[in-house]
């Protein structure tokens, strides 16, 4: 509900659904190559051309065919505005809207454009700025408001398209309606470019993060160290040795460990589960081709499967959680968060001794997303640090347990995080189903780069030391992004409680103006029932 006290004398308040003159669903039509004789050709414009409708305006709608009777009530003009009825989601309500303008309706200006049935056409009267009209929606979807108005499961979520068009509206006089247009506009193209800018230099310092981490595991970031530090460096051949010591001995220890907990299990009268036995030793081979396009390391390491360094991958639970606080907090997709866990939204599940024995992670553990619906998600990774042990984590995840012997678990995060592993994970991962995965065999086929643990801690140190610069300032840049957005909210704001632009004491009220809408359209309904009783008239004069 809008304060009327704190709008100018010469405003008024109105519903959405007065200043609108034409409102009607969208079509689908059909497949170009099976439509009969009398379909048409047309653009359909779909929700998903929402997300990037300022660079692309529509040009990425499909030619459908479509009925020309239904083409004909929904082919759009200038000046329509699209409210989105369905779709939308957890982290994006539905109701969105964009503005049918003249750069949308100029690609391929030959084929018609109409909404799909996922969207509602609304056609305002022509003495409403149509540009100020779709400023206050956004500002309204914005606002957060709009979630009052939906309805639906989490998956998909509809307008309540009758009651939204109830909403309140501020309407200023006619005149001042294009000085705020054209305010917001001149603010707005000042605010984007200095979005453009914090969005660039975004793009600069996840660039030189790649590079630093480039040179990092080339060898190049630690190569005076190396000059200085010669009689402490293990040759490449040393290191492939120790690198297949550590892991029988490692073996034969969890092997020992088994035994000492299987007659301990018998001991106490084979109560609960018996413990399982580890998987054999499994060899890991190296894809010499993946090798050949991996830089040289300079003669200062070896490039070794990551199974190699690591115990078996193991999967999380696919126990169900719930935010009842009982029983052991489950970490999550949403918990992995730019390389460490983030527990601010966490469920819980009860699980037993053995599943504990199992799931539970401790301190230099890296979890590692192992599905998703991007493929660019799968693989980010977060090190359990000593806050987070005791967790357990979720099936979409795996754990990554370092042979501390060999790699440093700081050192198996960054270079997870290096083009050269990045690489590796998406094109294992890459589908064309929807969901990405890679598997743990695809996990331990992963090819990384090894220095001794010497030169592994230099290089942790020195990517600590510089990447929380680059860090620093990419949470400057993004924190100014969201002051950005709020920003463009305030400006809007302002805008709708008449306090960008002055009044102009000779402006015609806004109340005049509501009144010749009214007059408008009630003279547009009279004018439709003349011609459908004189349709009707006719249809029975033919029979």
């Amino acid at each position: 509900m809008i304060n009327t006290s704190n709008l100018p004398l010469n405003w008024a308040v109105t519903s959405l659904e007065s200043l609108i003159v034409y409102v009607i669903g969208g079509d689908w039509g059909k497949a170009v190559d099976v439509a009969p004789d009398e379909y048409s050709t047309a653009y359909c414009i779909r929700g998903s051309e929402f997300r990037n409708w300022i660079e692309d305006k529509g040009s990425t709608a499909s030619l459908r065919a479509v009925k020309e009777t239904s083409l004909l009530n929904r082919q759009l003009v200038e000046n329509d505005i699209l409210v989105e009825i369905s779709g939308g989601g957890p982290e994006q309500p539905v109701g969105r809207t964009v503005l049918i303008d003249k750069e949308c309706l100029s690609f391929q200006p030959d084929v018609p454009k109409i909404p799909t049935n996922f969207l509602r056409l609304t056609r305002p009267s022509n003495l409403v700025s149509s540009k100020y009209l779709n400023f206050y929606l956004g500002h309204f979807y914005k606002s957060g408001e709009v979630v009052n108005y939906q309805a639906g499961s989490n998956n998909l979520r509809n307008l309540k398209f009758n009651d939204y068009v109830g909403i309140d509206i501020p309407m200023p006089p006619e005149n001042e309606q294009h000085r705020i247009v054209a305010k917001i506009e001149e603010l707005f193209s000042e605010l984007d470019r200095g979005i453009e800018s914090l969005k660039t230099a975004r793009e600069q310092l996840k660039v030189y993060r790649q590079a630093l981490l480039k040179q990092a595991f080339e060898g190049k970031l630690t190569e005076q160290w190396r000059k200085e530090n010669v009689d402490r460096l293990e040759t490449a051949d040393q290191l492939l040795e120790r690198i297949k010591q550590e892991r029988e001995t490692r073996y034969q220890q969890q092997m020992e460990a088994w035994k000492a907990a299987v007659k301990q299990w018998e001991t106490d009268d084979k109560e609960g589960k018996k413990p399982r036995k580890p998987k054999k030793l499994q060899e890991n081979i190296l894809e010499q081709d993946i090798v050949n396009e991996l830089p040289n390391l300079l003669g200062v390491g070896v490039h070794a499967p990551l199974g190699d360094l690591i115990d078996e991958p193991k999967y999380g639970t696919s126990k169900k959680c719930t935010y009842n606080t009982n029983g052991n907090g489950v970490l999550r997709i949403p918990n992995v968060v730019s390389g460490r866990v983030d527990s601010a939204d966490l469920k819980y599940a009860e699980f037993d001794d053995s599943e504990l024995h199992d799931y539970v992670l401790v301190d230099g553990d890296v979890l590692l997303i192992r599905s998703n619906g991007s493929v660019s998600i799968v693989g980010k990774s977060a090190l359990i640090e000593p806050k987070d042990t005791g967790f357990i984590y979720a099936g979409y995840l795996i754990r990554l347990r370092p042979n501390a012997n060999l790699i440093i678990s700081k050192y198996l995060l960054f270079s997870l995080e290096a083009h050269m592993l990045r690489k590796q994970i998406e094109a294992k991962a890459k589908s064309t189903s929807g969901v990405n995965n890679i598997n743990s065999g695809e996990i331990r086929a992963l090819i990384i780069p090894v220095v001794g643990l010497k030169e592994q801690s230099v290089i942790v140190g020195l990517l600590e030391e510089q990447l929380s610069v680059i860090d620093s300032s990419m949470f400057n840049v993004e924190n100014n992004l969201i002051k950005s957005e709020a920003l463009r909210q305030s400006i809007l704001k302002k805008a709708f409680s008449g306090q960008l632009v002055p009044q102009d004491p000779n402006d015609e009220p806004a109340s005049l103006l509501l009144e010749r809408i009214a007059a408008e359209k009630a003279e547009a309904v009279a004018q439709a029932k003349k011609i459908k009783t004189a349709k009707k008239k006719a249809a029975r004069k033919r029979s």
